[in-house]
């Protein structure tokens, strides 16, 4: 598995607070070595975001990814962050 990271998403990351910076370097590190662990809660998006998965970054902020299989490897491109009314506004 290989992540990557969008500019967009990189951009966004930049503006966000120490905490949820560093809540997002813990999350990577756990993503990294279990995607599926139960503390990222991570899932399938609906709607505008179908195809797409998200992870908790804290108990508001998420960050929504992409996977992408390329040959004999899976590539994650992690697209935005944001709170989850900023995500999923209606």
């Amino acid at each position: 598995m290989t992540i990557r990271y969008t500019n967009e998403f990189l951009d966004l990351l930049k503006k966000q607070n120490v905490k949820v910076k560093k809540s997002f370097k813990e999350a990577i590190r756990e993503f990294s070595k279990n995607p599926n662990s139960p503390v990222l809660q991570n899932h399938n998006l609906k709607r505008e975001w179908v195809g797409y998965r998200s992870i908790d970054i804290t108990s508001d902020y998420r960050a929504i990814y992409k996977e992408v299989k390329l040959l004999n490897d899976v590539v994650i491109y992690f697209t935005t962050i944001g709170t989850h009314k900023e995500l999923y506004k209606s």
